[in-house]
């Protein structure tokens, strides 16, 4: 691997995000492809590389999405730069304790979720690892009052803690910390959800309203 582009790896794995992880302010950039807004922050709606582009750079890359990096026609200055997640190059990684990984819910019961595992850290897996998150390592606290049916649903995607390694490749699953949790949800009626507190998600939509264990929005890096 040359240097040039063992730099730029380096560089892609400090600006890794997740789904659900705060990118910026629309006060300060456009929201580009793989992102969504909420109450006036951009968020990452898919896994990749943060990235920027001004005006002059989505020129040269052939021309910005519709809307974006283009100048203010009643004021004739340039709008704010775009910011946008790249799916990120292969890389790949394999769960160990302590190990943040993002998760997508496969079935529940009402002991357990069972997920397959996409992400280690700042790496995607090769290969889907299976997980397993009991009822009770979804909350720190009133820990015999949780439901799964009320914590997470199948499809969601959850951000969780390696706690140990079970068998065959099966790994335990805690999402007891503030920053774990569900990060991406769809509704009933298929609609993608924005969470309003701790254990509730919103369908802007429907402005029908679920129970979810929500994981806190974590900050990205400065850019």
């Amino acid at each position: 691997m040359s240097s040039s582009t063992a730099a730029a790896d380096a560089a892609d794995a400090a600006h890794v995000v997740t789904p659900g992880r705060r990118l910026g302010l629309t006060q300060e950039y456009e929201a580009g492809s793989g992102t969504y807004v909420r109450n006036g922050m951009i968020y990452a709606s898919l896994l990749g590389v943060r990235k920027t582009k001004t005006e002059a750079e989505a020129t040269t890359m052939g021309g910005a999405t519709a809307g974006a990096d283009r100048p203010d026609e009643t004021s004739g200055r340039p709008t704010n730069p775009t910011i946008y997640v790249e799916r990120r190059s292969t890389r790949y990684a394999i769960p160990v304790i302590g190990s943040e990984v993002l998760a997508r819910v496969v079935r529940i019961n009402p002991r357990a979720a069972s997920v397959a595992i996409m992400m280690v850290d700042s790496a995607p897996c090769q290969e889907e690892f299976l997980g397993t998150v009991r009822v009770q390592d979804i909350r720190a606290t009133e820990k015999d009052l949780v439901q799964m049916i009320g914590s997470f649903r199948p499809g969601d995607i959850i951000r969780a803690e390696v706690i140990s390694l079970g068998d065959q490749r099966s790994y335990y699953l805690s999402t007891t910390r503030n920053e774990h949790g569900v990060v991406f949800a769809q509704s009933e009626a298929g609609n993608s959800m924005v969470p309003v507190s701790w254990e509730e998600m919103l369908d802007p939509k429907s402005q029908a309203v679920e129970k979810r264990k929500c994981a806190k929005p974590v900050a990205a890096a400065a850019v």
